[in-house]
Parts: structure tokens; C-alpha cells; sequence
């Protein structure tokens, strides 16, 4: 998202209902969108899990989900168990606490093997307690039966530090970074960094805005849509989501606009055919020919600035405002703008 770096982010955020399901399996596969050739889907932490929900209860159903595809932003614990095993019983408040004290840096998921044996039986668990730490989709390190406070303790504290953004950290600067590799087309870095937001803070409007223009940048204008949908509307003007909004809705005109080529043999066979040459401009933005589009535009406003009540003047405004104050584009179309505006 390209803005004015001297504006703060807006660092909004609220609270997503609903939950997350996939099916299970034990290789991390992703279920999102390839962003630049690196699955990148939305994580778990951005459709559903609020930030005060470090502990959750498991299925085979939702393990992908709840387990692997979060793990890749933060690390999970899995506290494999049954209701019969007593050392479980023992063990299960211990973890408990020593999550709920790394605050954030890392999550707990507890599968009961007795409901839910799948799983465990893939990963030839034989015996209970059985606590598996996942990180980046991957068992990273485990151990097997009861053990002191103190042990427990080091181990989570362990797995809490191979989390890459722990809590705390400048989630303007992570914003910031993530800003900068989506204006640079490397979007699977770019998701990535905003899902490390939404982990910390889920429901960030800027993180989730990053996500649904990785999304518009791979032409999942639907998913996009999606994604703002989910966002309660009257954050819809604000930020980085508004540009998201205004680039959906652009690209709406285009799609009812036919094929670009007509669009441009219709514009050039009369000179004098401004809404051709108009309905060109939004072709033009949508195949991300922004230059061409504003040239088309200002055309307009030179010949005839009352045209539909200023309306080449206003659509080079929504362009602007789709594509951010800071964008190469913007820039030089402000200021071709206003040297017909103020000759």
C-alpha cells in the first residue's frame, strides 16, 4: 500500500467471529492463495482467534487450521491427552500456566486422543502425556510424560523464543516493512509480515487491508472481497483499507466495460468522444497501465472540464485515492493535473 510514510498506521482493531476448519493432515500444506510463488494463505489468528485465546481445545478437523497453518505465524504447543490418563491431569494445568504467562508468544492447542485419535496415530505417538511444539507448520521439539513446573516452564519458554515477531514488537515498523515488499510485488513476503500482525493483534484493519491487496495484486478480486466484507464498514474509509475498497470498485467498472482494445480503437477513431476515451482510462488502470490512464483523463479535462459535472477530474481522483498519495503514478498525475488545471 503505497501512503505518505509521515502518517501513523491507524492501528485499529476488532474482534472477528466465526472459526476455522480444514482437513486434517500431517503435511503443512496451505489453503489460501500463491502470492509470488509462496503459499500465503490468511492464518488462523486473522479469521477468528482473538487475542485472548492462547488456550484452545482441538479436533481432527481443525487441527490443520488451528495447529499448522497458525504455527507459521507463532509457535503452537500440543498437548496430546485423555480423560482416563492421570499424569495428563497433572500436566495440563502446568502447560496451562507457563502459555498464559509467554503472553501471546506462544499458543496452546489440547487434543483429546480418545475423541480424536487420528493425529496422534499419524505421528505415532504411543504414549500420553505426549506435548509436541509446532513451528512454521513443523514439530520442532517435544517431550513425553508428567513433568516438574520448572521443566515445563524452560520448554515453553524455549519454543516462546523461535516466535519471529514476539509480542511487543513495533507493529508500525513490521506494517512498515510489509508496505514496502507488497510496492516491491514480493507478496509472499509481504503476507507474511502482515499475518505476524494479525497474530499479534488479529483483526488489525491496516494487516488485513495488506492481505486483501496481495490478494487484488494475484487477480482474487473475490477473496478480496471477502476479506473486506468481514470488516465491519465503517472502517471501509479509512487507511489502506479504503484504497482496497476503491480499487475493488474500480475494477468492477472495468469488468462491465467490455474489451480493452474496442475501448481503445473507440477513443482514437473520434478525439471528441469523451465518455470512449473515459471508459479507456478505467480499462487502462485495471491492466495497471496507471501513466496511460491518467494521460487519457487529463485529455478530458484539457478539452472540457465540465464534462459529465467535472467528471474526468473526479474519476483521476479515485485513481489517486486507489492507489496511494505516495505511488509514482499519483504523483506525476497530480501534478500533469493541475498544470491544466492552474495554466
Amino acid at each position: 500500500m503505497s501512503e505518505d510514510p509521515k502518517t501513523p498506521k491507524q492501528n485499529m482493531s476488532y474482534s472477528m467471529g466465526g472459526s476455522v476448519s480444514a482437513g486434517a493432515s500431517m503435511a503443512p500444506t496451505s489453503g489460501g492463495a500463491s502470492f509470488g510463488g509462496a503459499p500465503s494463505p490468511v492464518p488462523a489468528a486473522s479469521q477468528g482467534i482473538a487475542a485472548d485465546q492462547l488456550i484452545k481445545d482441538v479436533t481432527t478437523d481443525s487441527f490443520m487450521a488451528d495447529v499448522l497453518e497458525a504455527s507459521k505465524v507463532a509457535p503452537v504447543i500440543v498437548d496430546f491427552w485423555a480423560p482416563w490418563c492421570g499424569p495428563c491431569k497433572q500436566l495440563g494445568p502446568v502447560i496451562e500456566s507457563a502459555v498464559t504467562a509467554a503472553k501471546g508468544a506462544v499458543t496452546l492447542a489440547k487434543m483429546d486422543i480418545e475423541k480424536y485419535p487420528d493425529v496422534a496415530g499419524q505421528m505415532r505417538i504411543q504414549s500420553i502425556p505426549a506435548v509436541v511444539a509446532f513451528v512454521d507448520g513443523k514439530p520442532a521439539d517435544a517431550f513425553m510424560g508428567a513433568k516438574p513446573e520448572s521443566e515445563v516452564k524452560a520448554f515453553v519458554d524455549k519454543i516462546a523464543a523461535m516466535n519471529p515477531n514476539p509480542p511487543g514488537a513495533d507493529l508500525n515498523a513490521i506494517l512498515d516493512e510489509a508496505d514496502r515488499l507488497l510496492k516491491e510485488e514480493d507478496l509472499g513476503g509481504a503476507a507474511d509480515l502482515y499475518s505476524s500482525v494479525l497474530a499479534q493483534e488479529p483483526g488489525s484493519v491496516d494487516a488485513l487491508a495488506g492481505i486483501g491487496q496481495c490478494y487484488f495484486a494475484v487477480g482474487e478480486h473475490d477473496k478480496a472481497r471477502e476479506l473486506v466484507a468481514t470488516i465491519p464498514e465503517e472502517h471501509h474509509n479509512q487507511g489502506s483499507l479504503a484504497a482496497l475498497v476503491k480499487s475493488l470498485e474500480l475494477a468492477d467498472q472495468a469488468n462491465e466495460l467490455g474489451d480493452i482494445s474496442a475501448l481503445a480503437e473507440a477513443s482514437e477513431a473520434d478525439p471528441k468522444n469523451h465518455q470512449a476515451r473515459y471508459d479507456y482510462a478505467i480499462a487502462l488502470n485495471a491492466h495497471g497501465r496507471r501513466e496511460e490512464a491518467v494521460d487519457q483523463l487529463v485529455v478530458i479535462v484539457k478539452a472540457d472540464r465540465k464534462w459529465e459535472e467535472d467528471g474526468a477530474r473526479e474519476k483521476l481522483l479515485e485513481f489517486f485515492a486507489a492507489w496511494g498519495n505516495m505511488d509514482p503514478a499519483t504523483v506525476a498525475g497530480r501534478r500533469a493535473l493541475s498544470s491544466v488545471l492552474f495554466s
